[in-house]
C-alpha cells in the first residue's frame, strides 16, 4: 500500500498532552455547506481528475473539518508539489482552491472514530490548557482526521486551534 503524504508541521513546544505547532503554507481544496459531513464526494472527485487539467491528485492526510453554526466545511490538503501557479482549478463551482497561509496552532490528539462528543471534550481540554498557559486562541477549532473510515484500530484524530504564539515574529 502506498504511503500517504502527511501535512508537514514542526513541534515548537509540548504543553501537557498538547503541542504547539508551526504549519508552513500549503495548497488546499475546500467545500463549505450547511450540512455536516458533506463535501467528501465532491473533494474526492476533484482529486480524482474533476478539475481543469483532468489531473489525478494523490490523497493526503489529514482531512480538515470545521463545524460552525449554519456552516460546515471539509478541506483536503494538497500534496507539497502544488503551488498557486500549478494547482488545477475545480470544475465543481462548490469547491474552492487556495493557499492556506499556515501559522501557529495548538493541537491535541485523540483516538478512535471521531464524534461530536469527543470533538467537544477535546476542544474544551485544549482551550483550558491554552487558558492556563496564557496562550491566546485566534480562531475556530478544526477537527483533523488522519485515517480512512475503513481503518479500525490505531486511528488518529486531532483538534487544532489557531493561536497567537509569543515566539511568533511580527508580520
Amino acid at each position: 500500500m502506498a504511503q500517504t503524504e502527511i501535512q508537514s508541521y514542526s513541534i515548537i513546544q509540548n504543553i501537557a498532552e498538547a503541542e504547539i505547532r508551526f504549519y508552513p503554507p500549503v495548497m488546499m481544496a475546500k467545500h463549505t455547506s450547511k450540512r455536516e459531513g458533506s463535501g467528501f464526494g465532491k473533494l474526492f472527485g476533484y482529486i480524482s481528475g474533476n478539475n481543469t487539467n483532468n489531473t489525478k491528485i494523490a490523497m493526503t492526510t489529514p482531512v480538515h473539518m470545521e463545524k460552525k453554526t449554519g456552516e460546515n466545511s471539509m478541506t483536503f490538503v494538497l500534496p507539497r508539489k502544488f503551488t498557486g501557479d500549478n494547482t488545477p482549478q475545480p470544475n465543481d463551482t462548490s469547491l474552492s482552491v487556495f493557499e492556506d497561509k499556515g501559522g501557529y496552532f495548538a493541537a491535541i490528539k485523540y483516538s478512535g472514530y471521531t464524534s461530536t462528543i469527543k470533538e467537544k471534550q477535546h476542544t474544551e481540554i485544549l482551550q483550558k490548557l491554552l487558558q492556563n498557559e496564557n496562550i491566546i486562541s485566534s480562531g475556530s477549532p478544526k477537527i483533523l482526521v488522519y485515517d480512512s473510515p475503513y481503518k479500525v484500530i490505531n486511528r488518529r484524530n486531532e483538534i487544532l486551534i489557531p493561536i497567537t504564539f509569543k515566539g511568533e515574529k511580527n508580520k
